[in-house]
């Protein structure tokens, strides 16, 4: 039930942003909530993850089949664990300047009550935290200002 999409233009090449996201392993490292992530199959493309989440007392583990599409597109596909489905998609858009806008969804409903009824309360904010921990990641692993013009060959 929750949803949430944004668009964001960053200082940085659609491969830099989509190595960033695509590298679920590392999540644990500077994603809030994210304690652990194990990949658990790779065929091609695809990702089989399974991610524990956990705030609080609440921990949870889910499942996830991650479809990437090389520096355009990366899909997630919710496969087991506390919800009731789960839609997150990541755009990478190259821009002319060689800049790249980032078109972020995420749609998702607990099983448990309880549960949603909390997520509810945090959803927004949560989400913010979330961006702003993978733009903070893009700065630690390329600069503030090491963009798509210092990176051209």
């Amino acid at each position: 039930m929750p949803t949430h999409a944004e668009k964001r233009n960053l200082p940085y090449t659609p491969q830099q942003l989509f190595d960033l996201v695509a590298d679920v392993e590392r999540y644990p490292e500077f994603l809030p909530w994210c304690l652990a992530c194990r990949v658990t199959r790779r065929k091609g493309n695809v990702i089989f993850a399974d991610l524990a989440i956990g705030y609080r007392m609440i921990r949870e583990h889910f499942g996830s089949k991650v479809t990437l599409k090389k520096n355009k597109e990366i899909t997630v596909e919710y496969l087991s664990g506390p919800m009731k489905y789960l839609s997150n998609t990541w755009k990478f858009i190259e821009e002319k300047d060689g800049s790249c806008t980032i078109d972020f969804y995420v749609d998702f409903e607990f099983k448990n009550f309880l549960l949603q009824k909390l997520m509810g309360l945090f959803f927004n904010e949560a989400v913010r935290r979330m961006v702003a921990a993978f733009e903070a990641r893009a700065v630690q692993l390329y600069g503030a200002e090491a963009s798509h013009k210092g990176r051209q060959s």
